[in-house]
């Protein structure tokens, strides 16, 4: 597992996944399909940064979207007009992955997700309408009823628990368990080293 790569993920992907909802809303009619069309996409783009991060993740991630549509439809070989909102531009491409690999790109999503649901309810709240709805820092604070230095407080404590946690492996209460252990340590160390330079 690269915890580099999922932390990757998760600042670069997963905050547009409001949009890319609203985009498989648009382009597929079939709107029992869509979680499964986005969590294939996922896996897609996982296992392709992967090998190389793209340099433009927003666009990838569409790009990537619009290619599984013409996947999925090339595979029904059968194209209704029903079927995509715009057959034209679902003309590209793909290859396909591993079940292996499907399934690592899965249990990945799934550490972020139980990540996630750990955030304090304020900054889970914050970092969800900021990152995920794309949503302003002023409408946020508006919404919420707070200022917006407090809104860019919870986004940057809310990322940072989140990679905190997704790159150790850890719960937020591991997280916070082990701070204060290392806090103890350092102070220890400090007494100590205080104590030989008065002996």
């Amino acid at each position: 597992m690269d915890a580099p790569l999922g932390a990757w993920f998760a600042r670069e992907i997963l905050i547009h996944e409001a949009a890319l909802v609203r985009y498989l809303h648009r382009h597929w009619s079939k709107r029992d399909e869509i979680h499964d069309l986005r969590q294939e996409i996922y896996v897609r783009i996982y296992e392709a940064a992967a090998k190389s991060k793209p340099t433009s993740p927003k666009s990838f991630l569409f790009v990537t979207a619009r290619n599984l549509m013409a996947d999925r439809v090339r595979r029904n070989r059968i194209v209704s007009i029903e079927s995509v909102g715009d057959i034209g531009d679902l003309n590209v491409l793909v290859d396909e992955v591993s079940p292996e690999r499907r399934l690592d790109a899965r249990q990945e999503l799934k550490r972020l997700a139980r990540a996630f649901d750990q955030l304090p309810p304020k900054c889970r709240d914050v970092v969800w309408l900021r990152r995920v709805d794309e949503i302003s820092q002023k409408e946020v604070a508006t919404r919420l009823g707070i200022s917006e230095r407090t809104v860019e407080s919870h986004v940057l404590k809310g990322m940072k628990l989140l990679a905190d946690m997704f790159l150790s492996g850890h719960t937020l209460k591991e997280i916070a368990e082990l701070s204060r252990d290392d806090k103890t340590e350092f102070a220890k160390g400090k007494s100590g080293r205080g104590k030989q330079q008065t002996d």
